[in-house]
């Protein structure tokens, strides 16, 4: 299928799913029951965030009370806009920090893609540590892990039907993204992500699977950390590992490998996960590699 799509996942909880999952085209999140709805991460444009909307309309008894952005990056916040002031955004203090900061950077990336009229709506309650929501019977718990795919990433966990929705901490069939985060910080949260024992996982992007995805995921990852290690033993640039690499051809957006190799290797060399680099600089190095300008089909 290769229109966005609703997939049941276990009784009131569904995936919103937008194929293929490449740049801006990400996953989404309903957890309805007991006349309580909450909407997991939104998407990036007007239109898609209309058509999320619309889908929550088929599933979910009332609109949505609670819409929870797992990161800050724009395809995940900026349909925040179509929910509220009728839904309370929720995430880690962080996060909100980082949107702000952010504002919507993300559509200058990409002047050519039809934004809409989006608009800034960042979380308006946040957490620290955990917190768990409640949909009727339902339960979610919100916990933080990072630095991994930005410097706060949130998972929200179903303990009951053993349902996982990652965000971008875990990708399917697409690349990890590690720019704005920590590749040992994304190994760790893999590895606390693979203590819950989940049985399905919403990946930020990509089909819905199980637990194969953190296995891929760590693979890759280690990966990039090993490629990072020798390329800097033999004294090349993070750009320079990435063209003589072999990344796994089935993941797209493979130019994702350059700023993930940056940032192995300034933890290689002993900056903390997370320390600030220059952003710019780093999509440049992706255009560069992929040999003009990155494709996003939102």
């Amino acid at each position: 299928m290769t229109e966005p799509h609703l997939q049941r996942l276990a009784d009131g909880v569904h995936a919103y799913v937008q194929p293929d999952g490449g740049w801006c085209l990400n996953n989404a999140g309903v957890i309805a029951s007991g006349g309580t709805t909450i909407v997991v991460d939104t998407a990036a444009t007007m239109k898609r965030a209309l058509a999320l909307r619309d889908a929550v309309r088929e599933v979910a008894p009332a609109p949505p009370r609670l819409v929870v952005n797992t990161h800050f990056h724009g395809d995940h916040t900026f349909g925040n806009c179509v929910f509220t002031p009728e839904a309370v955004v929720v995430a880690h203090e962080g996060t909100r920090e980082e949107a702000i900061l952010a504002d919507l950077h993300l559509s200058g990336l990409w002047p050519d893609v039809e934004w809409g009229d989006i608009r800034l709506e960042p979380p308006a309650l946040t957490y620290e540590r955990r917190m768990t929501l409640h949909a009727g019977g339902l339960r979610a718990e919100l916990f933080r892990l990072g630095p991994a795919h930005t410097r706060d990433d949130t998972a929200v966990w179903l303990p009951d039907q053993r349902i996982l929705f990652a965000g971008d901490l875990v990708m399917s069939g697409v690349t990890p993204f590690c720019m704005m985060g920590s590749v040992e910080g994304s190994l760790r949260a893999v590895g606390r992500l693979r203590e819950l024992d989940p049985a399905v996982i919403v990946p930020g992007h990509g089909p819905v699977g199980g637990p194969e995805l953190l296995d891929e995921a760590e693979r890759y990852l280690r990966w990039v950390r090993d490629e990072a290690r020798q390329g800097l033993a033999e004294g090349l640039h993070p750009l320079e590992i990435a063209r003589r690499a072999e990344p796994d051809g089935r993941l797209l957006d493979p130019e994702r490998l350059v700023p993930n190799l940056r940032r192995a290797c300034a933890e290689e060399r002993g900056a903390p996960p997370g320390e600030r680099m220059d952003v710019a600089a780093m999509f440049g190095e992706m255009i560069t590699y992929h040999g003009g300008p990155l494709p996003c089909r939102a």
